[in-house]
């Protein structure tokens, strides 16, 4: 079985200049109660790699309105102009990559891939400083794979053993990351003895620690 510990025992296993994944579609399945315990601690210059940084004072936008981070890795960061103006102030570094390519670029990692070839972006300012690999002469863009040394991510129900259920999109980048953390620690909205096999959509070997969202 896995070891369940408290947000605030998760928090610990973020050190100064640590890379840490984040889960989540803004703030759809994202573990907002571990990145909260990580707020009240004083771990600074993180790497941070999210889809987006939601919204100011908003889950992963609370790790920016705090100035813990000093680069990101995300799709977009729209949502939340507190990101946009620290990156234009060059307080932070900002690497935006599209979609497909983020989440593909950290299943590499999760697949122990030595990286991927796509053809998006070709022609335009992400293929800048990049290797540009012909295939059957149509270019491809090669990405290196993303990993981290902690992922924080969200389930819905989460048995014992680590297994991982969702509900609806909750499950978006979740999964991906699951698989590319050294660390991978599961905020569980429910923990029960043991999920049906037909429920589980992260097998619980990826799974190192539980924490419940709504702690005793």
């Amino acid at each position: 079985m896995k070891k369940i510990i408290s947000a605030k025992e998760a928090a610990e296993f973020v050190k100064d200049n640590s890379t840490l994944m984040v889960g989540g579609f803004l703030s759809c399945g994202a573990p907002d109660k571990l990145v909260d315990a990580l707020v009240e601690t004083n771990v600074s210059n993180l790497t941070l790699i999210c889809n987006d940084t939601t919204y100011p004072d908003v889950d992963k936008g609370k790790l920016i309105d705090e100035k813990r981070v000093k680069k990101v890795i995300a799709s977009h960061i729209g949502t939340n102009p507190i990101t946009g103006q620290k990156m234009l102030n060059k307080e932070i570094e900002v690497e935006i990559l599209p979609m497909g390519t983020f989440v593909e670029k950290i299943r590499a990692y999760g697949a122990g891939l030595g990286g991927i070839l796509t053809p998006t972006g070709i022609g335009t300012i992400l293929e800048e400083g990049k290797k540009i690999i012909e295939v059957n002469g149509k270019k491809y863009i090669f990405e290196e794979p993303l990993g981290a040394d902690v992922a924080f991510i969200y389930g819905t129900k989460v048995d014992k053993f680590g297994n991982v259920s969702y509900f609806g999109t909750t499950r978006n980048f979740n999964t991906t990351m699951a698989m590319s953390a050294d660390t991978v620690i599961v905020q569980a909205d429910e923990i029960v003895d043991c999920l049906d096999p037909n429920e589980v959509v992260i097998p619980g070997i990826f799974i190192d620690y539980i924490v419940k969202a709504k702690e005793e």
